[in-house]
């Protein structure tokens, strides 16, 4: 399928730092051929979470991400957006219009306070999580168009 075929998603949360970084990896590797990705956050974080990073490495997804801000894909269409933290739904822009919009939260990672295995362990759930809900709503959606 040609790029100009694929249907374009965003995913948007606050900081874009965490899951919706885990969310576009996790697309590009495992529906790239359908979905183009992007993710931006509400209040960018400035940065992409390392443990983020190490925990997609480890099910071989590597990941050039840069933490951005919503503003930046202004006057762009996107065929789906996909808020992945409850204040990201609250503050989802009015003008990013056009295309569906779908909530579906994960619990932020980076706010774990423990040991760096309890934190390690959270950000593999969160993205097992996403790895889980992320391409069968994809699906779902491709298959209703």
């Amino acid at each position: 399928m040609s790029d100009s075929k694929k249907k374009m998603v965003l995913f948007l949360c606050t900081g874009n730092s965490c899951r919706s970084q885990m969310a576009e990896a996790l697309t590009h590797h495992l529906t790239g051929d359908k979905w183009s990705a992007f993710s931006a956050g509400t209040a960018p974080a400035g940065y992409v979470h390392p443990i983020a990073l190490k925990v997609l490495e480890e099910i071989q997804v590597e990941h050039q991400g840069v933490s951005k801000s919503v503003e930046e894909f202004q006057g762009q269409s996107f065929d789906l957006i996909i808020t992945v933290c409850d204040q990201a739904e609250e503050e989802c822009p009015l003008w990013l219009g056009g295309g569906r919009r779908i909530h579906a939260g994960f619990r932020d990672p980076a706010a774990i306070q423990g040991s760096e295995q309890e934190k390690l362990e959270e950000f593999r759930m969160v993205r097992d999580q996403i790895q889980a809900a992320i391409p069968p709503l994809l699906a779902e959606i491709q298959n209703k168009d």
